[in-house]
């Protein structure tokens, strides 16, 4: 944190003319990350300040960074990403408010179009908030946002789970497969995950009736019963993931594909083969994120950290990002 103080009042934070954030100056590896001053957000219209506490790392952002993912839409350099975040009201846009100052609460960033939330500010539209989880920390909860409403699309809205579906999820122990699993099983379907070895137990704990070490197995082998859906989170960046899916699908199936540039074709090698098939992005929808709200104070949603770093460590917790198989999620610590 920075040594000048901090006051939340309605019109703002005050008394202080910028903030710290983990700044980039060019698109590049994890090493591009470097710790500085940058000018306050300023909110326009229905938007609210947040004083971040924690933020949320998607593989998004890595990808960004990189120079894929949203890197040409970033207005300019240096740059804040982020899109995960967990903290405090501090600005509202009017009197009544849905959250007024002093509000905990959780929810998506603008980023690129707005900077993100790896930073002590960001400014966020009203409508991409929510109450943060009376059951969660600030940490706990900033790992949810991009993950859990990428996942509730797929599952819940695109694919319909219900009883007496078959779902099959790809990295069912990652960010949203760690969701996508307990959404499906939720609902009432039948859950085939794949993981590797050390998170097997972990998936089922989950709510997976049946669980492929693809360490060990190809799931396509292992499948005996053709599939409704396939919840698709790898694609064709590893193994043919997603083509080889396609064998285990029912005809007339839906694939449901996330992972952005994952599977350029996967519309057309699906309709070759008699199935459906559709790309997903998530939505930042806070009426969305208050379901599940709701659903992790009762405990019939569980969030998984897999571990934390301090702001200024933001570099190595992209190179573990990049490394493949983090359980759940990683946050870092803004305050």
């Amino acid at each position: 944190m920075t040594n000048t103080a901090v006051t939340m009042t309605p019109a703002g934070p005050t008394a202080k003319q910028s903030m710290k954030a983990a700044l980039i100056d060019e698109l590049g590896a994890p090493d591009v990350f470097r710790i500085g001053e940058a000018p306050l957000p300023i909110a326009v219209n229905a938007e609210v300040i947040v004083k971040v506490h924690a933020a949320g790392i998607n593989p998004i952002d890595a990808k960004t960074r990189a120079g894929r993912g949203a890197s040409a839409a970033i207005p300019s350099f240096p740059y804040i990403l982020g899109y995960d975040f967990s903290g405090v009201v501090a600005q509202a846009p009017y009197e009544s408010s849905p959250f007024p100052v002093g509000t905990e609460v959780y929810g998506m960033s603008a980023a690129p179009r707005n900077g993100g939330s790896y930073a002590e500010y960001v400014s966020v539209p009203i409508s991409q908030l929510a109450r943060k989880p009376r059951t969660l920390s600030h940490v706990e909860a900033a790992a949810v946002p991009v993950a859990a409403l990428t996942a509730w699309g797929m599952v819940v809205e695109t694919a319909k789970a219900r009883e007496g579906q078959r779902i099959l999820i790809h990295a069912g122990s990652g960010g949203v497969g760690h969701f996508a699993v307990q959404f499906a099983s939720y609902f009432g379907a039948t859950v085939i995950a794949t993981t590797s070895t050390p998170n097997v137990s972990f998936v089922k704990s989950l709510g997976a009736r049946e669980v492929i070490d693809y360490s060990k197995q190809r799931f396509e082998e292992a499948i005996s019963q053709q599939v409704d859906v396939v919840i698709d989170l790898v694609g064709n960046v590893h193994d043919n993931t997603g083509t080889r899916s396609l064998d285990v699908l029912r005809p007339g199936g839906l694939l449901v594909n996330a992972p952005s540039g994952s599977w350029p074709t996967v519309v057309e090698d699906s309709a070759e083969q008699g199935v459906r098939a559709t790309r997903y992005k998530v939505s930042p929808e806070g009426s969305t994120l208050s379901v599940l709200t709701r659903l992790l104070d009762a405990g019939d949603l569980l969030v998984s950290v897999a571990d934390e770093f301090a702001l200024s460590d933001i570099a190595a917790a992209h190179r573990l990002l990049e490394e493949g198989h983090v359980r759940g999620k990683l946050v870092l610590r803004v305050v």
